[in-house]
């Protein structure tokens, strides 16, 4: 099953492939308050710094990366990632939302449909997540989704909250 370049659609979202042209929705998002507390400032001061930060994410073939939208006006609103990194052992799935996004179900919705999609792929039997410790919201999503706690790691001097979900476990992810 070929997953790299797969288009998502829910009720209400669309997920896209990231391309060059969502720059702007990406300096945008990458600049937001809880972005840089939680995952961190990429140094994008600008859309063409955005550019040069997508053409870095396009040329990693580690990185799956997905934009969300209202599929009814195409209004980027999120992303979605699958990302193995190099100090773990299976796929991190990951998201981020402009917070006017926020507690409306849209990463529920979004990262449900690609957590369902990956699981079934034998490819993917176990898929990981990473969070700070702090970061509550993020926390309850991936409880809600069925991941589970597993330990916490150091990486680059930072303790984070490691959680996983096995394929065995997918019927545990409410399905939409």
């Amino acid at each position: 099953m070929m997953l790299m370049n797969t288009h998502f659609t829910t009720e209400r979202l669309s997920l896209q492939p990231l391309k060059l042209a969502d720059a702007g929705f990406i300096f945008q998002l990458v600049n937001t308050a809880t972005w840089l507390q939680f995952i961190g400032d990429r140094k994008v001061g600008a859309v063409k710094d955005a550019e040069a930060y997508i053409q870095k994410i396009l040329g990693n073939p580690a990185i799956r990366y997905w934009v969300v939208k209202l599929k009814d006006q195409e209004i980027p609103i999120g992303t979605i990632t699958l990302i193995q990194r190099d100090y773990l052992p299976h796929p991190d799935i990951g998201f981020a939302f402009l917070p006017e996004y926020g507690k409306k179900g849209y990463a529920f919705e979004a990262t449900n449909i690609v957590l369902h999609t990956f699981l079934e792929d034998p490819l993917f039997a176990t898929i990981m997540a990473t969070a700070a410790p702090d970061n509550i919201n993020s926390i309850q999503l991936l409880e809600k989704l069925g991941l589970t706690f597993k330990e916490k790691i150091e990486v680059e001097g930072k303790t984070l909250v490691l959680y996983r979900i096995v394929a065995n476990d997918i019927d545990q992810i409410p399905k939409l």
